[in-house]
């Protein structure tokens, strides 16, 4: 596994990132062949990048063949700057940094795809309407395309609008949010013809994104001519990544906590500040010394001494990633 920048450091300039800048982790097969490529961009409701939903995802895909890579995007972990369309400029980064580097990877830079979860799924999703919109950053981006070949779309926040997961969009786009940037980022409101296709599952059940968010991105898609596949689950509740026994068992990667970098940097920055801003809980993450201990502290925080995560496998939602995988070979075919 290598970690590589997207960006050099005078090119980012979020101002609550520290140290922190985007990055991908690598995932690569060593046999030489070319294969499709997938970006795996984990969710956290733009406040972090989730852990559970990043190494233990791109090894799946890395098993179904795939050069699998894991975004580590701009979040804004105290809600007091929005991140407006910095995070939707580090993916775009990403997927030209792929293709450019597609040799050197063993991709095939026609067979592309992103595969996003909850927030994530949401910036996926901006860059498959709004890919035009993304400029090239540097000269060497200059004519590599940042359009994904194809999409999947998990447990997706979609829309601004009444069925919105409010807090992703004030972390996006602040608390106040003029309409029109409401509306650009409610995602079923902005497909057309030139979006990729897109493959979305979600759960009946979901409590936090409401599953009718995937419901509208997919009629979107079929009223613009999209390729579109959509999988319902009858039960389970948000954030279900691969729904299968690592998952539940809360064995997301020997290195999954490369996703918390910012929100280690951002905590342990407030606590040199005003460590008096800092929640009881999570006092001792951000005095913590390495990434590893943060990851552990927090999430000793988020459930306290010896608490059980409440999380059950489940044999139908884990098929997800076969689906996918068979929806996307006819696809690239």
């Amino acid at each position: 596994m290598e970690e590589i920048r997207i960006w050099e450091r005078e090119e980012y300039h979020y101002p609550l990132a520290g140290e922190f800048i985007p990055n991908l982790h690598t995932y690569l097969h060593g046999d030489g062949k070319t294969r499709p490529a997938m970006l795996v961009v984990p969710g956290g409701g733009y406040a972090m990048v989730s852990p559970t939903e990043g190494e233990i995802v791109a090894k799946r895909f890395y098993d179904e063949g795939y050069q699998a890579f894991v975004l580590t995007y701009t979040t804004n972990v105290l809600c007091l700057h929005p991140l407006e369309t910095q995070p939707l400029a580090d993916i775009s980064r990403a997927v030209r940094l792929l293709r450019a580097r597609a040799e050197e990877f063993c991709l095939d830079p026609q067979r592309l795809a992103c595969c996003g979860f909850s927030a994530g799924g949401h910036l996926v999703g901006s860059l498959a309407v709004h890919w035009k919109e993304q400029a090239p950053a540097a000269g060497w981006e200059k004519g590599i395309s940042n359009r994904p070949d194809g999409v999947i779309l998990s447990y997706p926040v979609i829309t601004s609008g009444e069925k919105a997961h409010r807090d992703s969009f004030v972390f996006l786009l602040g608390k106040n949010a003029p309409e029109e940037k409401l509306r650009w980022a409610s995602l079923e409101t902005q497909v057309t013809a030139d979006a990729p296709p897109a493959f979305l599952w979600h759960t009946i059940t979901d409590g936090l994104v409401p599953v009718e968010n995937s419901l509208l991105y997919m009629e979107a898609c079929r009223q613009a001519g999209v390729p579109c596949e959509l999988h319902l689950f009858q039960e389970g509740h948000h954030g279900m990544s691969l729904a299968n026994e690592d998952w539940a068992a809360g064995r997301f990667g020997a290195s999954s906590s490369y996703a918390m970098e910012q929100h280690w940097q951002t905590l342990k920055a407030l606590h040199r500040q005003c460590p008096e801003r800092i929640p009881a809980p999570f006092a001792q993450a951000a005095r913590s010394e390495t990434l590893a201990e943060f990851a552990a502290a927090w999430e000793k925080g988020l459930h306290g001494d010896g608490a059980a995560r409440k999380a059950k496998a489940d044999a139908g939602i884990s098929q997800w990633p076969s689906l996918a995988a068979a929806w996307l070979n006819r696809i690239f075919a």
